[in-house]
Order: C-alpha cells, then sequence, then structure tokens
C-alpha cells in the first residue's frame, strides 16, 4: 500500500477529484493548508501598504491506495492539477504499513 499525498492549487481540487473517480479512486482526506515553494509568495497592497505573503494557500489530498493504482492515481493528478505555471504543487508517495478499517476491524489493501 501506498500513501499519495498531492499539494495541489485549491481551485485544482474539483477537477482533481473527477480525475481520481473515473480511475475507481472513492476516498480522500482533504486539508487546507499553506505553503510555499519556489514561488516565494507574492506582495500584495492593503491599505496603501506592501506586504509580502509568504504561504500561500494550498490543499492537501491524501489517498491510500493499493500499489498496483500507484502510476495511474499519480498520472491522473498530475493531468488534473497542472495549469504550466509555478505554484501548481508536489505529489509525494509514501508506503504504508498497514491499514486498518476501524468498523470491521479489516486489515491491508481490503481495508481501504
Amino acid at each position: 500500500m501506498k500513501l499519495v499525498k498531492a499539494i495541489i492549487k485549491p481551485f485544482k481540487l474539483e477537477e482533481v477529484k473527477e480525475a481520481l473517480s473515473e480511475i475507481g479512486i472513492e476516498g480522500m482526506t482533504v486539508t487546507e493548508v499553506k505553503g510555499f515553494g519556489r514561488q516565494k509568495g507574492h506582495t500584495e497592497i492593503y491599505r496603501g501598504s506592501e506586504y509580502t505573503v509568504d504561504f500561500l494557500p494550498k490543499v492537501m489530498v491524501d489517498i491510500a491506495i493499493p500499489d498496483d493504482v500507484v502510476a495511474k492515481t499519480v498520472e491522473a493528478i498530475s493531468k488534473a492539477a497542472k495549469t504550466g505555471k509555478i505554484g501548481d504543487g508536489k505529489i509525494f508517495v509514501l508506503p504504508v504499513e498497514d491499514a486498518i478499517r476501524i468498523r470491521t476491524d479489516e486489515k491491508g489493501d481490503g481495508a481501504i
């Protein structure tokens, strides 16, 4: 099993959700996060004063999936989230040792 963590622009969430649904991925956890990378934030003007916004709003999508669908999942997220501009985000793939469904005590792939 793997945990796919995708950090994307907030307005791309619906497109990513639809792309994942098309390949059969139904469950996910979505968290509103803030961060920056190469984008380094940007400057804004508020009441005549310029200030720097270091941390930009992003959305983090966490998906636990079986090993055999990792490539399809990463490809679907990448295509749906891409704008071609800086700040599109990142996708991380991490190993998952085990998963347990609390309601039924199912373990492993059956729990996800």
